[in-house]
């Protein structure tokens, strides 16, 4: 086997889960991971030659995916870099390795292992998160490059070929669910959305789409991000600086912005006024001493998740079809993998037959001042045809490639070489 292949195969293919089955909206924003960590956490990984990783942090999870020989040293710089014990993260995480590892991110990819099941809007982040730190790093990883695009197919197979992701169930639409079915005149409320991100984005659709001329408000940090976004659904848009005086005729506030900790607190609802206050953000960028407000009502994203149990039944009836079409796409990948491991013993085998057919065509020619392009064609077909017979065999006996592969170098390369020296000496 060649280096890459020790590298880069699933023996080394690890991931390190927190998600909502272990841990709450809190606990899990404890160690979420920024995009400001990305640079140095690569950089340290390449600089002590630990393989290669990328962190995966969500509403619902945060994941770290990595080829790493080490995962614990893996473990322990992402702890350093988000600032939490290793001990604190190991009580949280679910630690997957080899094909189990790959089956894992398969099915996360799928929307199968989402808070909200069926919930694509995961495909998406992981495609970011993995290009995030791909631009910091010199060279690429064939195995994440395959692994990520396979998650990719099965995502894209599972929409198009199941009803998994029928019925909207995403954490934005819960959001809107919650308003549509605890609020009363809705048209008539003010609704401040802070963030313009994706949740953010998908959170205005949906209001635009749901609730009949919404008078709904946005700001983000960003303000040219928020201005193409209130353009799109024409909406008002306000600065974000300005946010804490809207708040005052604010009925409904939506946080969907990604702070590392909170940004609206208790002082922000000093009045009385009655408001519904949604934090779709992990980690939390709400305060939840707002909620000791008997005016204020606060509901995060774990609330939300059991307000819409009507859609997932119904989607977990397509768990099955999901399941055999991710199963179906692991047998591929595992297939490629195994070719690939064994890529240098099939090369070095057409080689010698290369050889063969080169010493056998030179004589051939020598001898008769011509060869047919008709015989070169036919004899690599036949190489290729006796290559992949080669392949296969080794590919379904791995425990004897290669000791068979060392067989097949004495018969088509050592004892031609021994025949052709007795013949010349």
């Amino acid at each position: 086997m060649n280096s890459l292949a020790k590298t880069y195969n699933t023996q080394n293919f690890t991931v390190l889960s927190i998600s909502f089955e272990k841990a709450n909206a809190e606990i899990r924003g404890k160690f979420a991971f920024f995009d400001e960590h990305v640079k140095q956490f690569v950089k340290e990984i390449h600089e002590k030659k630990l393989g290669d990783a990328f962190v995966v942090s969500t509403c619902n999870r945060t994941e770290i995916y990595t080829t790493s020989h080490n995962y614990i040293a893996i473990a322990e710089m992402y702890c350093k870099s988000v600032d939490v014990s290793l001990m604190d993260f190991m009580q949280f995480v679910n630690v997957m390795k080899n094909e189990e590892a790959l089956y894992h991110l398969f099915r996360v990819s799928a929307g199968l292992e989402s808070q909200i099941l069926g919930d694509f809007e995961i495909i998406g982040q992981i495609k970011n998160a993995y290009h995030r730190f791909k631009k910091h790093k010199s060279f690429s990883n064939p195995y994440l490059e395959r692994a990520i695009n396979s998650a990719i197919q099965i995502s894209k197979r599972i929409k198009n070929e199941t009803a998994l992701s029928n019925g909207a169930a995403s954490v934005s639409y819960a959001a809107v669910h919650y308003i549509l079915k605890t609020q009363k005149q809705i048209s008539e409320k003010n609704i401040l959305l802070l963030g313009t991100g994706e949740i953010g984005q998908n959170t205005v659709e949906n209001l635009v789409k749901h609730v009949y001329q919404p008078k709904v408000k946005i700001a983000n940090r960003s303000y040219e991000k928020a201005e193409k976004i209130a353009e799109k659904y024409s909406i008002p848009q306000i600065a974000f600086e300005n946010f804490e005086e809207e708040l005052k005729s604010t009925d409904i506030l939506i946080v969907a912005t990604g702070a590392s900790h909170p940004i609206i607190h208790q002082k922000h609802f000093p009045n009385g006024k009655e408001t519904l206050v949604i934090d779709l953000s992990i980690p939390n960028n709400v305060d939840k001493k707002v909620a000791e407000s008997k005016a204020v009502q606060l509901v995060d994203v774990d609330e939300l998740s059991k307000h819409i149990q009507e859609t997932i039944e119904q989607r977990k009836k397509e768990i099955p079809k999901a399941e055999k079409i991710i199963k179906e796409m692991t047998k591929e990948f595992l297939a490629w993998e195994r070719k690939r491991k064994f890529a240098p013993n099939i090369h070095q085998f057409k080689a010698a037959l290369k050889h063969i057919e080169d010493h056998e065509m030179h004589n051939f020619h020598r001898k008769h001042r011509y060869v047919d392009i008709e015989d070169m064609e036919l004899t690599e077909k036949l190489i290729q045809k006796i290559t992949n017979r080669f392949a296969k065999y080794i590919i379904e006996n791995p425990l004897r490639a290669e000791e068979v592969t060392k067989l097949m170098n004495e018969i088509l390369v050592e004892q031609p070489k021994e025949e052709f020296n007795k013949k010349h000496q």
